[in-house]
């Protein structure tokens, strides 16, 4: 998150938008994530530059930033692809979803239909007798 936008969102706050408990902790949650990322990508920076021993330091912090960089793009395009994905999937088995209730309802329906004829059928045949 950028430093605007924690500014944005701190004025709304204060504007009576309150933030949910779920929404803070999935925040946090993102924010833990991101920089165990970084590390994760900084520490791989580091290993693969110190499998090139010739780099000067400067070249070697240039090596380490194209690369931390590079992990980053990459990792954001694989999270936006998976977010992407996650969403359609979701689409796809509402839909499913609601396509069994419908069949769960109307099967209720109709046994229900069904037991209240029979009864019917059996209250009027023994009034008849």
């Amino acid at each position: 998150m950028q430093r605007g936008e924690e500014t944005q969102r701190g004025e709304e706050t204060q504007r009576g938008e309150e933030i949910s408990w779920e929404q803070a902790i999935n925040e946090i949650e993102g924010f833990l994530l991101r920089e165990a990322e970084k590390d994760r990508t900084r520490t791989r920076a580091q290993a693969f530059c110190a499998g090139l021993p010739w780099l000067t330091d400067s070249q070697r912090r240039e090596v380490e930033g194209r690369y931390c960089q590079d992990q980053r793009d990459t990792s954001r395009a694989h999270l936006e692809r998976i977010a992407f994905r996650s969403a359609a999937l979701r689409t796809e088995y509402e839909g499913v979803y609601r396509a069994l209730r419908r069949r769960l309802i109307t099967g209720l329906l109709s046994g229900t239909v069904a037991v209240v004829a029979l009864v019917t059928v059996a209250a009027a045949g023994l009034a008849l007798r």
